[in-house]
């Protein structure tokens, strides 16, 4: 089995495991986004008819996969990519009908109040959420009872524990890590808020494993950019799941 017939494990995502490998390695912006969001959708109540905000949708999979298989209204939102970019992965997706792409920062969000059903954000929220202030500021955009789910890089000890982001961490990543909380951390913040009451904060069973998976399945679809897939590899394994993972995080609003 080549690294990218790998990215297809029925017994752990059946859903995304229908994807194409290829398609979803052609709109990479970080770690298998679909693995995430199916562990992730797990622990929220999605039905048909929902409004849901994709917040920080990258190139647009997850929200693909929110409108396929949980039949919702999508808003897929992102500052780093064009609209025009992200509808165009819709159409040629065929769901178009249920997606609309919006370019906004994550600060200046033109919707309104009370307006979502749910908000999820996958492999974003470390670039915009850590913020005291932000958890209440999105909550404006949800309404009473609605639900957020989040996917985020995150460490299994906080590195202020540490003392210091580990160097075989800091060498690849930099400064970054220090917003890759774990979940205790996570949830200490918004329930402090009493805004929400946090449903879910756990490490990913399998983060690790599939962040190397993902890795080694870029390197094989992308040979010319090899050495930047490799140094993922060498730090991915260095680690040895010790403390790379992911958190997968639900709330709802009061």
């Amino acid at each position: 089995m080549t690294a990218i017939e790998d990215l297809v494990r029925p017994e752990r995502y059946p859903l995304s495991s229908t994807y194409d490998p290829v398609w979803l390695l052609d709109l990479e912006m970080g770690p298998n986004p679909l693995w995430m969001l199916e562990d992730l959708a797990r622990e929220l109540e999605l039905r048909p008819g929902m409004r849901v905000l994709d917040l920080g949708c990258g190139k647009g999979a997850t929200s693909v996969f929110l409108a396929r298989e949980f039949g919702v209204q999508v808003v897929a939102a992102d500052w780093w990519i064009a609209a025009e970019d992200t509808a165009a992965v819709f159409a040629q997706a065929g769901v178009a009908d249920r997606v609309t792409a919006a370019h906004t920062e994550a600060h200046a969000l033109p919707f309104p109040e009370e307006h979502f059903d749910a908000i999820v954000s996958i492999d974003a929220f470390e670039y915009f959420g850590t913020a005291d202030s932000y958890l209440p500021y999105l909550l404006r955009f949800l309404r009473p009872g609605g639900q957020v789910g989040v996917a985020t890089p995150a460490m299994a000890r906080e590195v202020r524990e540490l003392g210091a982001i580990p160097a075989h961490i800091e060498r690849l990543f930099g400064w970054e890590a220090m917003a890759w909380h774990t979940p205790q951390w996570w949830r200490f913040q918004w329930e402090t808020t009493k805004l929400v009451d946090v449903t879910c904060a756990r490490l990913q069973e399998h983060g690790w494993r599939d962040w190397l998976a993902w890795e080694l399945a870029l390197a094989e679809h992308r040979p010319q950019n090899l050495a930047e897939h490799q140094a993922r590899i060498e730090v991915l394994t260095i680690d040895g799941g010790e403390l790379l993972s992911f958190a997968i995080l639900a709330a709802r609003k009061r």
